[in-house]
């Protein structure tokens, strides 16, 4: 590792490359720091200590969320845009033909992409804003009565943050250096660990040393258990039959499809923290209903999603859901069998075409059994450590474990193929 540390600072170019990228991290930080003004810090920091959704959803803000900041919805509205289109691709045939048109195509895709981040990011901010500023149980407002002008400056300011996030994330991408988005998520869960750290001090006392040293041990398995389901792969064998072209013969080899355990990544927990926060949001608007029967209704439903285990519940129920429902879409074994089949390929012992296409089911929805139940435990796993720990501030995030490792497997593995492209010239 040294020696490779060495070699990336020898190689201008690539130096270059990876100071540029810091630096670009570093201004998102200084975006998730710069507040709306007239934010109550006090009202504020109460309503994230009683709301745990909310904090899930601060960890890809990158603390933004918890700051109030104009970065505070981070690249969300775009991650959505980009699972919308995702989905469009399958409804809508000229997308999915789009899709296929290379470089121009996907670029086209991309800005259609950004220009549906736009209204997201209006929407997105309103319903946040709209839920934080009430205050938490009762309590001081966030943010005091805000007239049309005020909520139009808001509105603009974190819509500008929020593309700014995304054009940074672009520009990172350009660089080679791991994928930008993942990189500005990344940037903030490392900054809030500072913060983590400083809590645990604060709160140190003799009696919580096994504590924290069970913490310690129990992150170091988490970690691991992350790193082998997120390299973990089902290899399934593929053969090429030989054909002559000419005086020349093809083929002949015998390769295989590498199936990921965790094909998903982090995307179905981010659809399972849309699908619990909305019903929340819509039921905190109708709480101060003119009708009685609404109000009643409205109030229930704040509270079922406020009982920890009742969240806990849905929320891996939901992340199993989507890890399936989101592997079907960016997996399809009938679509891998006949390009397969296409390029005189077959798997040993089975009849190319559909009897492939149903072997490539079985196994798929076999191993996505247990990516689904890792991701799931993964989600709840900040649950599970409070109700061990007893501390709040000993929760173990493992959904942050999980995009920590995983960008800095991505981020590695970029850097150490530019190193083989210039190993031909010698270090």
């Amino acid at each position: 590792m040294i020696k490779k540390f060495f070699q990336i600072w020898r190689l201008a170019d690539l130096r270059k490359k990876i100071l540029m990228v810091l630096f670009l991290l570093a201004a998102t930080r200084v975006l998730a720091a710069i507040p709306i003004p007239g934010v109550n810090a006090g009202a504020l920091q109460q309503f994230f200590a009683q709301n745990q959704l909310f904090g899930l959803l601060d960890i890809f803000s990158g603390g933004g969320l918890s700051n109030f900041s104009i970065a505070m919805l981070g690249v969300g509205p775009y991650i959505t845009a980009s699972i919308i289109m995702q989905l469009l691709a399958i409804i809508v045939p000229s997308l999915a033909e789009l899709q296929k048109e290379g470089e121009q195509g996907r670029a086209k895709v991309n800005q259609y992409t950004r220009y549906l981040a736009v209204p997201l990011a209006i929407l997105q901010g309103f319903g946040t804003i709209s839920l934080i500023a009430r205050g938490a149980g009762g309590g001081p407002r966030v943010l005091g009565l805000l007239t049309p002008i005020d909520w139009a400056v808001i509105l603009v300011s974190i819509t500008a943050g929020t593309m700014i996030l995304m054009w940074i994330g672009e520009l990172i991408t350009e660089y080679g250096i791991g994928n930008g988005l993942s990189l500005i998520i990344f940037a903030g869960i490392v900054a809030q660990v500072p913060t983590f750290i400083s809590q645990t001090a604060l709160t140190f006392n003799p009696s919580l040393l096994p504590t924290i040293i069970g913490f310690v041990l129990i992150s170091a398995v988490v970690i691991l258990a992350v790193v082998v389901m997120t390299e973990a792969t089902r290899n399934i064998p593929i053969s090429y039959a030989k054909r002559v072209r000419g005086n020349k013969l093809y083929g002949g080899v015998d390769t295989h499809l590498p199936i990921r355990l965790n094909t998903a990544g982090v995307i179905p927990i981010i659809f399972a923290i849309s699908v619990l926060l909305f019903p929340g949001v819509i039921a905190n608007f109708l709480v101060n209903a003119k009708t009685p029967a609404i109000a009643d209704f409205a109030q229930k439903i704040t509270a079922l999603f406020q009982n920890q285990t009742f969240y806990g519940i849905a929320y891996f129920v939901l992340v199993i859901a989507f890890t399936y429902f989101y592997t079907a879409v960016i997996f399809n074994p009938q679509d891998i069998s006949e390009n397969i089949q296409k390029q005189g390929g077959f798997i040993p012992g089975l009849r190319p075409g559909q009897q492939t296409a149903a072997f490539l089911y079985r196994v798929l929805n076999r191993i996505t059994l247990a990516g689904a139940i890792f991701l799931g435990l993964i989600a709840v796993l900040p649950f599970l450590m409070q109700v061990v720990t007893k501390s709040q501030a000993l929760t173990l995030g493992g959904t942050s474990l999980l995009i920590v490792v995983a960008v800095v497997i991505e981020t590695v593995k970029q850097i150490e193929s530019q190193l083989v492209m210039r190993d031909y010239e010698g270090f």
